[in-house]
């Protein structure tokens, strides 16, 4: 009896022990249809950190004892809980269920991913694969921005190059501010340095349209200060690009769409228009499996959109007095004929018809013109765009994966940022080339490529990723419909203006290991070594010199007169004379400046020499980072980061979060970190002379140039502006979720982040302004500077819901409400001496920070923005409708009203714009979408009269383009 007992004793032990054991498991998940899944998650249940995903063939293997119990989780499908047992093969497949909206994340953490209620700072997960189908927008960023309230690209609709780039950026802070990766790697920004954002600074920013939506699985956007973990510009948050893995399968889809163009409330300051603004674009995407060890993944688009044109017809008259009456002369003093119509009058007597065509009504009515053949045109940009994106993994062995991803793109824009240019402005006029004045028009090609290739591999009981990325985008610069007045009708009326280029290398060397320490310890550090270069080439000599069209060389000595013996007369009709009246006395060989001919080319002056740049700079960085499951409760983490720049030094930035179940389905979280944004290649070394226009005393716009130096030049040396430094921030967040059966979860989030040293652009200084003989530093026209010029504060509130319903069968009801409320403020001025003569004190802090930048960053965009949908789907029918509530937006002017010496400031009224979208599957593999955007087509609020110089509208809620609506065939075979 013994004996047994002690056999029984022994046998329990035995089997305790090898139930306790290890033992590696794998397996292949897939749907019922048996189609493999790629990126589920797979993890021990109360032990989040010991996981995996699988792979492109829906294959996975992880370690754990016959008593744990596997979890199976992925969005769109039920998740699953399997015992390990004495299983080493488990194979899963998937039933879908709209219910389960959780999605394991990889942004913010460098443990195994968790899903957006459980990491310590808010997370969104926006599934683009699943939800561009019913999108109206057909661009990434353009998506997202209707998606996830924290995230905005205002589309600009005139403004020189701003236009070219939709910004991206989040919680109200400036595009630089974000940080963007593309599969866990940093993106390269484009090389333009867009000098107006929606919150009033120049800022570069990734040109998401370069990234096919078609390429894309998902886009995590971490609401978070995340410098510590991921290097600069994460001052705001970070947004990461996941590409799709899926094999054997080709999606796409042809899509065609346009704009109703009513006009809104606008009424006869535009033209009555036809639809404008379509859209055509087609995309595809295929993976190839590698046989059992990998895929390699391909997507492609092609679209094509067409202007939208907006246009603004202004009463301010096309023709001076001395076009209408023909008393313009050439340098040399002979007659311009610029109103023969009035001529032939006169020969034939007819006295009425000459009087009519002394005047602008009655000119241009005898050249079949009216007042809206001179108008400013702004709307979106033409576009055509192609672009192709690769995501490639192979498993060299059971613990060594090769990757590699990356993309090739072309852009060709055409787009409306220039004023008319009126025969009335005699500066900038050529009867030969335009009698009746041009509107100039700017164009970019640019050029796009990326690539990363990496390993992923066990160095002892550590995970290796050693990664190599290169990017560069390449922007050539042009002009249509423009000249040189300075040269003449000899100038050419397209030109290249030059290119700007930037290009990016990182390297990244990451370890990462998960301890059995509590619940669960994961250490990670890593080094980065990341090499810049930025290059302005100069554009054809034609658009940035001055020509000699309007200048006399005196052949003889005598008196400046013309054939007529009377004194030249200048561009304004003005008699050349002394102080007594007389004609001036020259002498042989002198040059004497007749007409001020305007030079470069016109609307924006091409790069020369002197604007020519190619800069390189170099940073390392070092990072330790560190994730603690203390219990099934409480998670700590943190993170430290030191970079060291190459051109203004080391910093050092650091985190901490942390996350705690309150109760199974409450959880609190928050987070403290500091950052810092290191001045852009671009910001530190940019430079050109623009054409600016500014109100007369009759309110009509008029020309002059302002140039643009870098803190490094002279220009700046003299006047005392200081060369850039970093901006350092600091950020607060803190949080509650909830979540109820799968059907019902709920985010809240509070979040303040304070920037010392925002970058802004001062106004132009002119050289009388500042005295001291700052005419021999610039020149003519007037200057201007990047800044240091404020500290900054940005609060919010972010809220994020979800809910699901299913109706029985195959109907299913979804729910989502998500806002962001928050509040930008200008802290402090920095406000610097300078070597100013002849401005007072007030006026000179007023031209290093003035009130419309400050205002356009506290109240120019709206300080709320809610986003509110429902989603049905029976069977092969769904719908989609979306309301978007933009806040009232204040747009604060530099200029005042002339009768009552007020600011013209402006607040434009709150607007709701709404999404609606219907899609039947016609076979199981195609479907049919029909809808729109903005289909009640509400346009924002007029500009007041004094406020309408170049455009109608306020750009920064919904834009000004009105309704939109689309058609679209997907396909998946």
């Amino acid at each position: 009896m013994k004996l047994i007992l002690r056999i029984s004793i022994l046998t329990m032990c035995c089997a305790s022990a090898l139930w306790a054991q290890e033992v590696k498991v794998g397996g292949k998940v897939a749907s019922l249809e048996g189609e493999p899944l790629p990126g589920v998650s797979v993890f021990v249940k109360g032990n989040t950190g010991k996981g995996t995903l699988t792979d492109s063939q829906g294959m996975y293997t992880l370690t754990a004892t016959p008593s744990d119990i596997l979890v199976f989780s992925f969005i769109g499908f039920k998740t699953q809980e399997i015992i390990v047992g004495s299983q080493n093969t488990i194979n899963v497949a998937f039933q879908p269920s709209y219910e389960e909206l959780s999605e394991v994340i990889v942004t913010g953490t460098r443990s195994v991913g968790r899903t957006a209620l459980e990491t310590p700072v808010p997370v969104d997960v926006i599934s683009i694969q699943d939800v561009m189908g019913d999108l109206p927008q057909i661009d990434l960023a353009q998506m997202l921005a209707i998606l996830a309230p924290s995230f905005n690209a205002s589309r600009s609709q005139g403004g020189d190059l701003n236009s070219h780039v939709d910004p991206a950026q989040l919680r109200n802070l400036a595009p630089n501010q974000t940080l963007v990766l593309v599969n866990g790697k940093r993106r390269h920004t484009s090389s333009l340095l867009i000098m107006s954002t929606a919150v009033g600074s120049p800022s570069t920013s990734v040109d998401m349209m370069m990234i096919p939506a078609a390429a894309v699985e998902r886009v995590e956007i971490l609401r978070d200060g995340a410098a510590a973990q991921y290097g600069s510009d994460a001052v705001a948050g970070v947004i990461n690009i996941v590409l799709k893995k899926g094999t054997d399968k080709l999606t796409g889809s042809f899509t065609a769409g346009g704009y109703l163009n009513s006009g809104g409330d606008a009424g006869d300051l535009t033209i009555d228009g036809d639809p404008d603004g379509f859209n055509y674009q087609a995309t595809a995407n295929y993976g190839f499996s590698l046989g059992k060890r990998g895929f390699i993944n391909l997507s492609g688009e092609v679209t094509q959109r067409k202007p939208t044109l907006r246009t603004f017809i202004y009463d301010y008259a096309a023709y001076d007095a001395t076009y209408l009456n023909n008393e313009r002369t050439d340098k040399f003093g002979n007659p311009v004929i610029t109103n023969p119509e009035l001529v032939a009058a006169l020969a034939s007597g007819n006295e009425a018809l000459a009087t009519s065509l002394r005047t602008n009504q009655g000119l241009m009515a005898a050249r079949g013109l009216d007042q809206s053949d001179f108008t400013i045109y702004s709307g979106m940009p033409a576009i055509t765009l192609g672009s192709t994106f690769y995501n490639a993994e192979f498993a060299i062995n059971d613990n060594t994966k090769f990757y590699a991803f990356g993309g090739l793109a072309y852009k060709y824009l055409n787009g409306y940022s220039c004023y008319f240019r009126r025969p009335a402005q005699t500066d900038r006029f050529n009867y030969l080339l335009y009698p009746n004045g041009f509107r100039p028009q700017m164009t970019s090609n640019s050029g796009d490529f990326s690539t990363t290739v990496g390993l992923r591999s066990k160095v002892g009981e550590f995970n290796m990723d050693f990664s190599n990325t290169f990017g560069k985008n390449r922007m050539r610069i042009g002009m249509v419909n423009t000249f040189n007045a300075s040269l003449g009708s000899l100038s050419p009326v397209e030109m290249n203006l030059g290119t700007h280029q930037f290009s990016q290398n990182s390297t990244n060397l990451d370890f990462s290991r998960q301890f059995n320490v509590l619940k669960g310890l994961n250490i990670a550090f890593g080094a980065e070594m990341r090499i810049e270069n930025y290059k302005i080439i100069r554009g054809q000599e034609e658009s940035y010199t001055y020509g000699n069209e309007g200048i006399l060389t005196v052949e003889e000595d005598g008196l400046l007169v013309g054939p007529d013996g009377k004194p030249l007369e200048d561009g304004s009709s003005k008699p050349i004379v002394d102080g007594a009246g007389n004609p001036l006395v020259v002498g042989r060989g002198d040059q004497v400046t007749i007409k001020s001919f305007a030079p470069n080319c016109q609307c924006f002056a091409g790069f020369g020499p002197k604007n020519e740049r190619d800069e390189f700079r170099t940073n390392l960085a070092a990072y330790v980072d560190a994730e603690l499951e203390i219990s099934d409760a409480v998670l700590v983490a943190g993170a430290v980061r030191v970079e060291n720049y190459s051109d203004f030094g080391q910093v050092l930035t650091g985190k901490i979060a942390a996350r705690y179940s309150i109760l199974d389905n409450l959880t609190w979280r928050g987070s403290v970190s500091s950052g810092f944004r290191a001045p852009s290649l671009q910001e530190l070394n940019y430079t050109h002379t623009a054409t600016v226009f500014e109100l007369d005393a009759n309110r009509v716009p008029q020309p002059s140039d302002e140039t643009t130096y870098p803190t490094n030049s002279t220009a700046a040396r003299v006047l005392g502006i200081k060369e850039l430094s970093e901006e350092r921030s600091i950020s607060f967040g803190t949080g509650l979720t909830y979540s109820v059966n799968h059907q019902l979860d709920f985010s809240i989030d509070a979040y303040q982040i304070d920037v010392d040293d925002r970058i802004f652009r001062t106004l132009a200084f002119d050289a009388a302004e500042v005295g001291n003989n700052y005419e021999e530093v610039i020149g003519q026209g007037q200057a201007q500077f990047f800044v240091n010029g404020a500290d900054v504060r940005s609060r919010g509130i972010e809220i994020v819901g979800n809910y699901s319903l299913t109706l029985g069968g195959t109907s299913q009801l979804n729910f989502t409400l998500s806002g962001v409320f928050n509040k930008n403020e200008i802290l402090k001025r920095k406000i610097v001496d300078l070597n100013v003569a002849n401005l007072t004190d007030e006026e000179l802090v007023e031209k290093y920070l003035d009130r419309s930048v400050i205002g356009q960053f506290e109240t120019g965009t709206p300080r709320q923005k809610v986003i509110g949908s429902v989603n049905y789907a029976k069977g092969k029918f769904s719908t989609m409708l979306r309301g978007t509530y933009y806040g009232k937006v204040k747009d604060v002017s530099i200029f005042t009203d002339p009768d009552t010496d007020e600011y013209l400031d402006q607040t434009f009224s709150a607007q709701t714009v709404f999404d609606l979208s219907f899609s039947y599957s016609l076979t199981p593999n195609v479907r049919f979408s029909v809808g729109g955007n903005n289909v009640l087509d509400q346009y924002p609020d007029l500009y007041i009269p004094l406020r309408r110089d170049f455009t109608l509208y306020n750009g920064y809620q919904q834009g000004s383009n009105g309704a939109y609506y689309y058609a679209r065939v997907m396909f998946n075979f």
